[in-house]
């Protein structure tokens, strides 16, 4: 006959098993790691379109300003 403790301790092993086999979760990260990707890559093409568009205004206001002059 088991003792409680020799139960316990199949009942966690077992667990451990299962844990280990189970690959939910690395499917999860992998899903996060390219939602990240995908948005640092959004960020960039943002901060790239915005700073080109300031530029160009910048050239714009400047250029109206010389020829007002």
């Amino acid at each position: 006959m088991r003792s409680a403790k020799g139960k316990t301790t199949a009942r966690l092993l077992r667990g451990f098993s299962a844990f280990g086999k189970d690959t939910s979760g690395a499917t999860a990260i992998e899903y996060g790691l390219i939602v990240a990707l995908i948005f640092l890559a959004i960020v960039g093409a943002i901060r790239s379109y915005t700073q080109s568009t300031s530029d160009m205004y910048n050239e714009v206001t400047t250029t109206l300003g010389d020829a007002s002059s």
